[in-house]
C-alpha cells in the first residue's frame, strides 16, 4: 500500500510576531534588523525537528499574508482597522523571512487579496479530498472551523499548536467552544473579535454566543429566537444588531475554493540541499545555525528540507551591533548520553572527573520550589557538552510498599561530594544558583566558588529581551535564544494538573534525561556567556558587585526574619472593621449595595447611576476605574471614590501581607523567608517575592502599623540602616551640579535649597513642590505628569521645569547627554559599569519611545545606587565579623535600606561598622563628590527601629 500523504500547512505569519517578540534585536553584518528572521528561522528548524521526531510530514508549505488589505476589507472597510502598524524594525525583515523560507527549499506560498487562512483552508480542503491527512501549525481559533475525523476516502484535518505543544482535534474544539468545528463560524459571529474589529453583537460574550448556538444550532436560527424571546438586554441586542451578526459571519468565513498557486504536489519533501540556505545564513550572520546544516557524509534515519541532520545546539553569532559572539564548538545536545549514578563506584569515578575538569555544572533537583522547606531529590553535574550525569537521591513513591529504586544513600553521596563542591580549585556553575546553594547549606553542604549563567546573562544583557522566568534570563529561554535548544520542561516529565507527579517518582531513566539536561545546558551557556564579560565589558560590574553577592543574599535568606503572629491577626481584624465600615458607607453613596472589587459593577454605579463625568470605556466595554480615574474623581469631591481608594488599599495590604505573612511563616524556623532576585529588576535593583516586602508603603502609618509585626527574637532588636537620598546625591555627582554638591557636603536639606534656588523662600509648600520636582525631574517626568502631581495646570508645571533647569542646568545637561548616549550606543551605563538596554529608544511609536526615554533617564542613577548597596553588603559581613561582630545577622534589604538582628548591647558598635561599610561603600572604584548619609535606628520591631 502506498504511503499516506500527510501535508503540513504552517501559518508563518504567526510564527513572525511570535519571533519578533521572543527575542531581543539583532542585526546582521549589513547592520539590518534581523531579529525576526533569525527567530522564524530556529522556530521552523524545531518544527522540523520535532515533527521528524514524531510521524513526520511527507510535503510541507509555509502560508503567509501577502498584504494586511484582503477581500474582507473590500466587504468591511474597518475590517482589522484597530491593528497597529508593524513595527518599524520588523518591516525590512517581511522580505528576508520569505528568502529564509525559500533558502530552506520550503514553498512560500501567499496571493494579494487573500489572507493566508484562506490559502490555508483551501490547500486542507483540496488535500483532505485527494484522501491526504492536514496538520495546520497554528494556533488560531478561526481556523479551527477546518478540523474535521475525515472518512475512507476524505482525510483527516487537525491542527498543532507548538505554544502548547498540543494537538487540537474535534474534542479540543468542542472544549473550547462547545460546539463542532463547523459551528465554530457562528459562535465567532455572535462574540466577534476585537483583535480583528469583528463587530459581532455588543454585550455577547464567547459563553452567551456558545449557549444560545447550542440551544438553536446555527446563526439564523439563534438570530430567528430573539422574536420570542422575554424582554432582555439580550433580546434587545440580538434584534439590533442582526445585521452585524450576520455580516460578522461573512467575515469569518474562510475562503475554502481559491486558485492554488502552487500544486500540492510539490510541497514534496525530498531532503535539503546545502545551497542556498547556507548561503543565507552566512550573508545574515547567522553562524550557529550554519553550523546546523550538515553537508558531510552521513545522515539521520529520516532527513527533511527543514532537517538535514540532527541540530548541532551551538550559540548565537553575530556582529558587535547585535552584541553576540561566536560560540564554542559543540556537538548537539544527546540526552541518551547521560549517566545515571547508582552506586558509590559511579560518583568516585564522577567526582574524579570534575576534579580533573576544574570547571563543572551544578544542578539540584528537589520537591518543591521553596528552597527552605524542598527536600533534596537529586543532585546532577556536568563537565562539558554531554558529559553529564544524575545522581539520584531521594526517588520513589511516598508509599512504605512502593519499591524504591536503587540509589546511594543521601547523606554517604553528600559525604562524598562535599570536598568537591567546597574545592577552591573547581568553579561550580549554577542557573540560579542561589537556589542551589540554600538547598545543600541545609544539608551542611556549601558550595564555593561559583559562577551564575542567569546572572552573567542579565549583566550582558539587561532590558534587551522579553520579560518571563527570571526577567528574561531563565535557562529555557537562554537555552533557546543561545543554542537553539528546547530544553525538556518539568511538565513533560512530572505531568500537569491533577495528574502531576513528584519529582521524585520519576522514572530514573526520564529525571536522569531532564536533570542532567538542565546541567548540560547551563554548562555550555556559560562557555558561550562568560568570554563575553570582558569584551564587552561585564566583567566589572559582574566581578566586583553582582557574584559576590549571591552567597551573601543567600544566606540572609535563610536567616529570614521572625513576625508577630498575633500583632498580624490583629492587624488583619482592623482592616476587616474599616473595610467593613467603608464598604457600608460606599454602598450608602452609590445608592444599593454591589461588589465594590468588581471594576465593572463599579464603573457602572459611578458614571452611569451616579453620573460623574470623564468615564471612559476600554474595548471590553467596561468603564476604566483604575487609580488614576479613581484619583480624578476624589480630587473633583466625589467622596465614594476617595472611600473606594482608601478601601483598595486596605484590601490589598490585608491580602498581601497581614495575611499572607502569617501564611509565610515556615513551620521549622517560625521566621518569614522572602526570595531576593538579582535580575527581577532592569535597573539592577534585588527585587523581592514569596513574600514581596518591596511595596510595603514607607511614609504612611498603615505602613508603619505593618513593620511593628516584624520583630527581633527575645534579647535581640533590629536595626535599620538607610541610605537617605541617595538617588538625589548621585545626581548631583553623575551631573556636576555645584549647588547641590556643596548643599550635601554641609549637610543642608537639599528640598530646602531647592526651594530657596526656585522660589526664593522657602516655607512648607514651597519645600513639599520643590521635593516633589526634585526626584520627578530625574524620572523623566513630562509637563503633564508633574501638574498632575502638583495639581496645577501643564503650562505652570513647565514653566516649573523650566525653572528648575535654569537653576540647576546640570541636572539638564546630564538629562540631554544620556538620552543622547543612549539613542546612539542603545544602552545606558552605571559609574560601575552595569549596562542597561532600550531597544525602544528610538522607536517611531511615541509611548514606547517617551517610556524608554524616560527609564533612561533614571537608570544610570537608580542602577548606580543599586550597585552601591550592593557592594555595602558584600562587604558588611566581612567588616562585622573582623570588628569581632560576626553574630550580626543581615536579613532584610528593601529599597535603599538593610535590616539586621543583634543583641542589644552591640547595637552602638555595629552601628559605627555598618555606617562605615555603607558610606565608603563606592569606594575605591568610584569616588564620589559628596557624602553618602546613612540614618540607623534601632529597636524591637522593625517600625520601631524608624
Amino acid at each position: 500500500m502506498a504511503e499516506k500523504q500527510h501535508l503540513y500547512l504552517v501559518d508563518g505569519s504567526a510564527y513572525i510576531f511570535r519571533a519578533y517578540h521572543r527575542l531581543p534585536p539583532l542585526t546582521d553584518p549589513e547592520g539590518t534588523p534581523v531579529g525576526a528572521v533569525y527567530g522564524y528561522t530556529t522556530m521552523l528548524w524545531k518544527l522540523a525537528e520535532d515533527l521528524d521526531k514524531a510521524e513526520g510530514p511527507t510535503h510541507l508549505g509555509v502560508i503567509l499574508d501577502k498584504s494586511s488589505h484582503s477581500f474582507r476589507n473590500d466587504i468591511f472597510p474597518e475590517y482589522k482597522a484597530n491593528r497597529p502598524p508593524p513595527p518599524e524594525d520588523l518591516v525590512p525583515q517581511f522580505p528576508l523571512i520569505r528568502d529564509a523560507t525559500r533558502a530552506f527549499s520550503l514553498e512560500c506560498i501567499e496571493e494579494q487579496g487573500l489572507e493566508a487562512d484562506d490559502l490555508i483552508a483551501s490547500y486542507a480542503r483540496a488535500a483532505a479530498a485527494q484522501n491526504w491527512d492536514v496538520t495546520i501549525v497554528s494556533s488560531d481559533k478561526d481556523l479551527m472551523q477546518l478540523i474535521g475525523e475525515g472518512s475512507e476516502s476524505i482525510g483527516k484535518i487537525d491542527m498543532l499548536d507548538t505554544m502548547k505543544n498540543q494537538r487540537i482535534s474535534i474534542p479540543e474544539v468542542a472544549e473550547k467552544f462547545g460546539v463542532a468545528p463547523e459551528l465554530v463560524g457562528d459562535v465567532l459571529a455572535l462574540m466577534g473579535d476585537s483583535v480583528d474589529n469583528i463587530p459581532g453583537i455588543y454585550g455577547v460574550g464567547p459563553k452567551t454566543a456558545t449557549k444560545l448556538i447550542q440551544e438553536h444550532g446555527s446563526l439564523t436560527a439563534a438570530l430567528d429566537s430573539a422574536a420570542d424571546m422575554k424582554k432582555s438586554k439580550l433580546k434587545e441586542r440580538l434584534l439590533e444588531h442582526r445585521a452585524d451578526a450576520e455580516l460578522s459571519r461573512i467575515l469569518v468565513t474562510l475562503k475554502e475554493d481559491c486558485d492554488l498557486p502552487v500544486p500540492i504536489e510539490s510541497f514534496k519533501l525530498d531532503g535539503v540541499p546545502p545551497e542556498p540556505l547556507a548561503t543565507f545564513l552566512t550573508k545574515h550572520g547567522f553562524t550557529s545555525l550554519l553550523r546546523r546544516l550538515d553537508t558531510g557524509s552521513g545522515s539521520p534515519e529520516r532527513t527533511t528540507n527543514l532537517n538535514p541532520a540532527k541540530a548541532i545546539t551551538a550559540g548565537v553569532a553575530g556582529t558587535e551591533k547585535g552584541n553576540r559572539q561566536a560560540s564554542p564548538e559543540m556537538t548537539p545536545i544527546d540526552r541518551s548520553a547521560y549517566e545515571c549514578v547508582q552506586d558509590r563506584e559511579t560518583l568516585d569515578r564522577w567526582i574524579s572527573k570534575c576534579f580533573a575538569a576544574r570547571v563543572i555544572a551544578v544542578d539540584t533537583e528537589t520537591s518543591a520550589l521553596d528552597a527552605m522547606q524542598a527536600d533534596l531529590v537529586g543532585i546532577s553535574l556536568a563537565t562539558g557538552p554531554n558529559e553529564a550525569c544524575y545522581i539520584p537521591l531521594a526517588h520513589g513513591g511516598s508509599d512504605m510498599f512502593t519499591e524504591k529504586p536503587k540509589q546511594i544513600d543521601r547523606e554517604e553521596a553528600l559525604e562524598a561530594l562535599r570536598p568537591l563542591l567546597a574545592s577552591d580549585a573547581v568553579l561550580k556553575i549554577g542557573q540560579n544558583i542561589k537556589y542551589d546553594l540554600n538547598v545543600l547549606a541545609r544539608y551542611n553542604t556549601p558550595i564555593s566558588p561559583i559562577d551564575d549563567t542567569m546572572i552573567i546573562s542579565f549583566d550582558l544583557d539587561a532590558g534587551r529581551g522579553e520579560a518571563g522566568i527570571g526577567g528574561g534570563h531563565g535557562m529555557d529561554e537562554l537555552s533557546v535564544r543561545h543554542l537553539g535548544h528546547s530544553p525538556l520542561s518539568f511538565k513533560d516529565v512530572c505531568g500537569t494538573g491533577k495528574k502531576q507527579i513528584p519529582f521524585g517518582e520519576v522514572p530514573l531513566d526520564r529525571a536522569t534525561e531532564y536533570a542532567a539536561e538542565d546541567a548540560d545546558v547551563t554548562w555550555r551557556l556559560h562557555s558561550l556567556l562568560k568570554p563575553r564579560l570582558p569584551i564587552e565589558g561585564g566583567t566589572k560590574v559582574y566581578e566586583r558587585v553582582d557574584r559576590p553577592l549571591v552567597p551573601v543574599v543567600a544566606q540572609m535568606e535563610r536567616h529570614g526574619i521572625k513576625v508577630d503572629r498575633a500583632q498580624l491577626s490583629r492587624l488583619s481584624e482592623e482592616f476587616a472593621t474599616t473595610m467593613g465600615t467603608l464598604e457600608t458607607q460606599i454602598h450608602e453613596d452609590a445608592g444599593q449595595e454591589f461588589s465594590i472589587g468588581s471594576p465593572k459593577q463599579l464603573g457602572e454605579i459611578l458614571f452611569d447611576k451616579l453620573g460623574y463625568k470623564g468615564g471612559r470605556k476600554g474595548k471590553s466595554g467596561q468603564y476604566s476605574t483604575d487609580l488614576t480615574m479613581l484619583e480624578k474623581l476624589a480630587e473633583q469631591g466625589a467622596g465614594i471614590a476617595t472611600r473606594v481608594l482608601e478601601w483598595r488599599q486596605l484590601a490589598k495590604l490585608k491580602s498581601t501581607y497581614t495575611d499572607a505573612l502569617q501564611a509565610a511563616i515556615n513551620p521549622n524556623t517560625g521566621r518569614v523567608h522572602t526570595s531576593y532576585s538579582l535580575v527581577g529588576a532592569q535597573t539592577g535593583r534585588l527585587s523581592s517575592t514569596d513574600p514581596n516586602l518591596q511595596n510595603i508603603p514607607i511614609r504612611t502609618e498603615i505602613g508603619r502599623q505593618i513593620r511593628e509585626a516584624f520583630v527581633a527574637d527575645e534579647g535581640n532588636v533590629l536595626l535599620a540602616a538607610d541610605y537617605s537620598q541617595i538617588e538625589l546625591r548621585l545626581a548631583a555627582h553623575m551631573a556636576d551640579v555645584p549647588s547641590l554638591k556643596e548643599a550635601f557636603e554641609q549637610g543642608e536639606d537639599i528640598h530646602s535649597r531647592t526651594a530657596r534656588e526656585m522660589y526664593g523662600e522657602v516655607n512648607r509648600e514651597t519645600r513639599a513642590q520643590a521635593k516633589t520636582i526634585n526626584f520627578a525631574i530625574l524620572y523623566g517626568i513630562s509637563r503633564w505628569g508633574l501638574a498632575g502631581r502638583l495639581g496645577v495646570e501643564a503650562d505652570e508645571a513647565q514653566a516649573m521645569i523650566d525653572r528648575y533647569f535654569e537653576r540647576f542646568p546640570g541636572i539638564q545637561r546630564y538629562i540631554a547627554e544620556t538620552l543622547e548616549t543612549v539613542r546612539e550606543r542603545g544602552y545606558s551605563e552605571t559609574l560601575f559599569g552595569r549596562k542597561t538596554w532600550f531597544p525602544r529608544i528610538n522607536s517611531k511609536n511615541q509611548a514606547e519611545r517617551q517610556g524608554s526615554e524616560r527609564a533612561a533617564i533614571n537608570a544610570p542613577i537608580q542602577g548606580t545606587c543599586a550597585d552601591i548597596i550592593k557592594r555595602a553588603m558584600v562587604r558588611m559581613m566581612p567588616a562585622l565579623d573582623t570588628a569581632g561582630l560576626g553574630h550580626v545577622r543581615m536579613l532584610l534589604q528593601v529599597h535603599d535600606e538593610l535590616v539586621f538582628e543583634l543583641p542589644e548591647g552591640d547595637v552602638e558598635a555595629a552601628t559605627s561598622i555598618i555606617r562605615n561599610v555603607m558610606a565608603k561603600a563606592a569606594e575605591p572604584a568610584v569616588k564620589l563628590d559628596v557624602p553618602l548619609g546613612i540614618e540607623i535606628g534601632s529597636g524591637t520591631s522593625w517600625g520601631a527601629a524608624h
